[in-house]
């Protein structure tokens, strides 16, 4: 009997020694991310915070972004021509198509505009699957590791959903037409020798998202050093522990 006794004794010591320790180590993270004052927040306190956070930020940016010139008039996340046309732009300005090329930008932010009506549901649909440790994840990690776990989680799917969305605002705005336009005539000039076909719908669904994470960032941002941006209770309770 002491033969299974002694063993059995053992393993329920390591196991208690380990639990403890884990407990301490999450403890401690707790402490640093709330200053300490973890007594006043539960876990459901902390996920519930963080969940509110990003539905906060991802509508807020999501509403902004679908105004008109959300996209347009923000330089940090405006749409312009893909790299690898920079040469078709200069060549049609050099030529006096410049207003040609003008309508074409105009109308892909226009399109990065309307899709983005459509991004603040999938985000919070996103959100609600945020675990405790995804929470205690987020309150240890940068400013804006929130919107990180957002992109993670997401950028997949959001993709998948924003494309035919891209697709059908890019119609309504003329700017496959704009686009094909373009191209068609840079690629008739004499001095074209390398035909330029890009995928206009995906290349402006990338730049939207890209832009969409960028501005939930901002966001993020506000929420956790201004403690205006907290306007519901949840967010000051734990924002402003």
């Amino acid at each position: 009997m002491k033969r299974f006794v002694l063993p059995l004794l053992l393993l329920t010591s390591v196991a208690s020694f380990a639990q403890s320790g884990f407990l301490k180590k999450a403890s401690g993270i707790l402490n640093k991310a709330t200053g300490g004052n973890t007594s006043a927040l539960s876990n459901d306190d902390i996920v519930a915070g963080l969940k509110e956070a990003l539905t906060v930020g991802a509508t807020n940016g999501a509403n902004k972004l679908s105004a008109v010139d959300g996209f347009f008039a923000n330089a940090a996340i405006k749409v312009l021509m893909p790299p690898e046309a920079k040469k078709v732009e200069n060549a049609l300005r050099t030529a006096g198509m410049g207003k040609l090329v003008d309508n074409a930008i105009l109308s892909m932010n226009r399109a990065a505009e309307e899709a983005s009506k459509s991004a603040a549901p999938i985000f919070v649909n996103a959100v609600k699957t945020m675990s405790i440790q995804d929470a205690l994840g987020i309150l240890k990690g940068s400013d804006t590791a929130a919107t990180g776990y957002l992109r993670s989680k997401t950028v997949s799917a959001l993709t998948t959903a924003f494309r035919p969305v891209i697709d059908t605002a890019l119609q309504k705005t003329s700017a496959t037409q704009y686009w094909k336009t373009v191209f068609e005539t840079y690629n008739k000039l004499p001095t074209t020798f390398n035909k330029i076909n890009p995928d206009l719908a995906g290349y402006v669904t990338e730049k939207s998202l890209s832009g969409m994470f960028y501005q939930v960032a901002q966001e993020e941002q506000k929420i956790r050093k201004d403690p205006a941006a907290r306007v519901s209770d949840i967010l000051k309770k734990v924002f402003g522990s």
